[in-house]
């Protein structure tokens, strides 16, 4: 086969990659978002448990001091920040690849997505793969319009 066929052959495969790594990057930003509800939802059903005196009937200890459940309360907080910034990134990431600009935050959030095992690593690595493969660093390095 002719170069420019090949070469041509690698641009739509790169590009279809890249839409695909971008489309991740949303949907995982997505369910970063669902996570933030999980925590919130999961800190009300605590608390009200935690404060239900009825609960506390049978037990000879009484109800956890409420040290306790304000640990939990910094807990809570870490992981709705962790989740905020994890969707904001990811977000952030797909806007870069969709332009084709600051491919090393995208390769940065790929390798803080492999974090989150078993689906981030898989996407994780799928995204590094495609990002630093030499045709794609020379999509990214064109000039706009070419």
């Amino acid at each position: 086969m002719p170069a420019s066929t090949v070469d041509a052959i690698q641009a739509k495969r790169d590009a279809n990659q890249l839409k695909l790594v971008m489309v991740f990057h949303w949907v995982w930003a997505g369910l970063m978002i669902i996570g933030i509800g999980m925590v919130f939802l999961h800190q009300k059903l605590m608390s009200m448990m935690l404060d239900n005196p009825e609960m506390w009937e049978q037990s000879k200890s009484g109800p956890p001091p409420e040290e306790f459940f304000a640990v939990f309360q910094y807990v809570y907080l870490a992981m709705g920040i962790t989740l905020v910034l994890s969707a904001l990134v990811n977000a952030l990431s797909a806007y870069f690849i969709r332009t084709r600009r600051n491919r090393t935050l995208s390769v940065v959030v790929a390798g803080l997505n492999c974090l989150m095992f078993p689906f981030g690593t898989a996407f994780g690595v799928f995204a590094i793969i495609v990002l630093i493969r030499e045709s794609v660093v020379d999509l990214y390095e064109a000039p706009e319009g070419s």
